[in-house]
């Protein structure tokens, strides 16, 4: 009962490809770090990351341009929180911090905007189904809600409201659906397989520009496969891991109508490492690196991603440092 009903919803998830959000297009990277594992009632993990997102690429559809006059970069503070209601249920957020460049450069002068500022958060419950795809396996379904903390009005030094994608805040609700699997085998117990697929529905800027029109971001699903394994290297336990992520996104609309230059899709591989300093204290390091890439129009498109931080378990007694337990967090 519970494969077919995890069946159905990864075909459900898979056939809303059209119908779910993207963040902004300067990358503000929400969807991207959701995942924190359940390790048993009364468990409460905080993770704080930096994410440096570069994209310096300009491409018209799958075309790479050669023109490098314009640049966009975002800097991220990120903070998930995590706590385990029960050995099934636990309750995951995430707030955010962002400040976001763009230069363009042209006839030798440079015109540089920028915003700085508290971002949008994420609330998502989630249910744990253990064994639910067989021993050593499992499935966590989960739901929530991006909430518009971030301003969406800042302006430059003329007065003139930033444009969407420079604003640290969307100003939308979105609804969040979210799928994640894990399974460790026989032949390789400290090895884990994942897989994850993140929805997130629109929501609309009825005050965008003070009011003169509405904002909706582009509709997105993300889906990521990937595999990490367990090695003690100088008695230090360490998690290298591979996984690749499929994006999808929808253009954006502005006023019911499709904004040209928005949308696309593209493929990522991103390595990852992990070390485990003590049963309560490990650090995660990880890049994202564009394999393919095919956007709507002509658009600055991702370069490079990295991603670093520290995870704090806060009740570790329970489960010690069974590789299982470890491992079954979705890289």
């Amino acid at each position: 009962m519970h494969i077919r009903t995890f069946v159905f919803i990864l075909i459900f998830l898979l056939t809303q490809q059209l119908r779910s959000q993207t963040c902004c297009s300067g990358g503000i990277p929400l969807s991207n770090n959701l995942g924190l594992s359940n390790d048993g009632k009364g468990n409460l993990q905080f993770g704080l990351n930096y994410d440096f997102n570069n994209l310096n690429t300009l491409n018209a559809g799958k075309e790479k341009l050669d023109d490098d006059s314009r640049k966009r970069i975002t800097h991220s503070a990120l903070l998930n929180i995590g706590y385990s209601i029960s050995d099934r249920l636990s309750v995951e957020t995430l707030f955010t911090w962002v400040n976001q460049r763009r230069a363009i450069n042209q006839f030798g002068n440079t015109d540089l905007q920028q915003t700085t500022g508290i971002g949008d958060a994420v609330f998502l419950l989630k249910y744990d189904f253990p064994k639910a795809i067989g021993d050593k396996g499992n499935l966590s379904l989960g739901a929530g809600s991006k909430v518009p903390l971030g301003s969406y009005n800042e302006v430059d030094r003329s007065g003139i409201t930033y444009i969407a994608d420079l604003q640290p805040g969307s100003g939308a609700w979105d609804f969040i659906s979210y799928a994640a699997i894990s399974k460790n085998f026989n032949f390789r117990p400290s090895a884990t397989f994942s897989g994850r697929i993140i929805g997130r529905l629109t929501g609309q800027n009825k005050d965008y520009l003070d009011g003169a029109s509405t904002y909706e971001y582009g509709d997105e699903v993300q889906i990521f496969l990937g595999v990490s394994d367990q090695f003690l290297v100088f008695n230090t336990i360490t998690n290298p891991g591979i996984t690749f992520k499929y994006r999808k996104a929808k253009k954006d609309i502005i006023d019911n109508n499709e904004l040209d230059n928005t949308g696309g899709n593209w493929l990522f591989v991103i390595p990852s490492l992990g070390i485990q300093f003590s049963p309560t204290i490990r650090f995660q390091l990880k890049a994202e690196l564009p394999l393919i890439g095919n956007v709507d129009g002509t658009q600055l498109t991702p370069t490079y991603r990295i991603t670093s931080g520290f995870h704090f378990n806060l009740a570790t007694k329970r489960n010690g440092l069974n590789p299982n337990i470890e491992n079954k967090k979705v890289l």
